[in-house]
């Protein structure tokens, strides 16, 4: 009994040792097998939550055989097929221009082609949110249209988007890079005069100036465009319920469907501009706020879709308003990493909801929240988010850190291009987190997050055939082929 014991211990601890050197490191993430040398088939792209491999390309060997495993499998089928993907990237705040704006030239030409390029190097980010006026990531808060207390301008012959030169600049330098970028614009206030406290804090539009208000929105779409910036979208408010923010605005939902269906739908018609109209883009705690919009009949032909954040609630909430307005679009608009974030913890909580999560969901994009801050976490107003880490940390003139919603982004951005259809994979046992697309070059893309601690080996399973990979605990991983 004891040597049968003895052998069963030893064939345990050989079996163990295997799998650990399937999983010791990323170049031998799969088993090999005694067989002849197999052709790569699977490009693999790993990013591990020890920050040891950042978005980097595995030098691994992955072919689809039918040599049976026990391994989960994560199934593809291309015939079953969810919505098409409109681009992933971040909110270009305006102190995120104003920062990358002060980079030495070569620097931050060499930066743009990373970002928005799209070359090996290049994460190729295809989504961008711009704020309409200031943001709380600006230095101080402005719109296109302030004027000195009791004054009012109905006509809007003072309306001017010279504060906003720092994003207008540096955008025309990207779409010089990428010309097809979606750009979303989302004011966070009205102008004061328009609003029933006259402060950038809070407050409401008056229903006075829901019309001049509704021409105001317009003029910033047609004088974008004479700038060469097409704005594909626009959500109507910033976090309509938050109104403690600097600066903010509050608009409930009865509100925002009497604005959209008396005043801005009939104004964009009048005007024949196409930009879509989204709204709500608030917290996934509250489904029934764009709900009640889009059962608004007269509200509804002008509404495009539906934004969200994920500050609050779960984010399935896109899929309940997808289900009862399966014809209206879901957008994921904003997801901020804090200052006191760590990078395994980000990585892991926003590949499974911002990304993976949103996706598997109906989103046609996924943004993360800032593109770009200082080291002190700024420029931001007072009273602005001082702890919201952008993807990159920008020091002076010449030197950058690239942060965690960085790899976040890139680990979609760079392999699945605007035009790209979501299709069908299984979510696989053991925590294995997923979501598969193909391009409009046919190329078939896996995401795949391990929300484990500890390594797992899975198969990824296509047309009958599979290949056999490992990822270590809280890694990501891009397939493509």
């Amino acid at each position: 009994m004891k040597n049968r014991m003895k052998t069963i211990q030893s064939c345990c601890l050989v079996s163990l040792m295997v799998l650990q050197l399937a999983c010791s490191s990323s170049k031998d993430a799969i088993v090999a097998t005694p067989s002849k040398p197999k052709t790569n088939e699977v490009d693999f792209w790993l990013t591990k939550g020890d920050e040891t491999v950042k978005l980097k390309k595995q030098e691994s060997v992955l072919s689809f055989g039918t040599q049976y495993n026990m391994y989960p499998n994560i199934e593809i089928d291309e015939t079953q097929t969810y919505q098409s993907i409109d681009g992933f990237g971040f909110t270009l705040t305006g102190g995120s221009a104003q920062l990358i704006n002060r980079l030495d030239a070569k620097v931050k030409q060499d930066l743009l082609q990373e970002l928005f390029g799209t070359n090996e190097n290049s994460i190729s980010v295809s989504y961008l949110r711009i704020s309409i006026g200031a943001s709380d990531l600006n230095e101080t808060p402005f719109t296109y249209n302030d004027l000195a207390d009791g004054e009012t301008d109905l006509n809007l012959t003072k309306f001017s988007l010279q504060k906003d030169e720092n994003v207008i600049s540096l955008l025309k330098e990207i779409i010089k890079i990428n010309p097809t970028i979606k750009i979303m614009g989302t004011p966070w206030s009205a102008p004061l005069w328009m609003k029933d406290n006259h402060q950038f804090i809070g407050g409401s539009l008056a229903s006075q100036y829901q019309e001049v208000y509704a021409q105001y929105l317009v003029k910033y779409i047609q004088q974008m465009k004479e700038q060469g910036i097409a704005i594909d979208a626009i959500t109507i408010q910033n976090e309509p319920l938050h109104g403690g923010n600097n600066p903010s605005m509050v608009m409930t939902a009865l509100q925002q469907a009497d604005f959209i269906k008396n005043n801005l739908g009939p104004a964009f018609k009048a005007a024949n501009i196409a930009t879509k109209i989204i709204t709500y883009d608030h917290n996934c705690d509250n489904a029934q706020y764009p709900i009640s919009i889009l059962k608004d009949t007269a509200a509804y032909p002008f509404v495009s879709g539906s934004a969200f954040h994920l500050y609050g609630g779960d984010v399935g909430a896109l899929s309940t308003v997808h289900e009862a307005f399966p014809m209206k679009d879901l957008y994921f608009t904003e997801q901020y990493t804090g200052a006191n974030g760590n990078f395994g913890g980000d990585l892991k909580w926003h590949l499974q909801n911002v990304i993976i999560g949103t996706m598997r969901n109906w989103s046609k994009n996924a943004l993360e929240w800032n593109l770009a801050n200082d080291t002190s976490f700024g420029p931001h107003t007072v009273g602005g988010c001082d702890t919201c880490k952008g993807a990159l940390t920008i020091k002076g003139s010449s030197n950058l850190d690239r942060n965690v919603s960085y790899y976040i982004i890139a680990h979609a951005s760079k392999f699945v291009p605007f035009g790209s259809v979501r299709i069908y994979s299984t979510m696989a046992a053991d925590n294995l987190y997923n979501v598969a697309f193909k391009t409009p070059q046919g190329k078939k893309v896996l995401i795949v997050l391990n929300a484990n601690d500890t390594s797992k080996l899975f198969n990824i399973k296509y047309n009958g055939k599979w290949t056999y990979t490992a990822l270590d605990g809280g890694s990501v991983g891009t397939y493509i082929w």
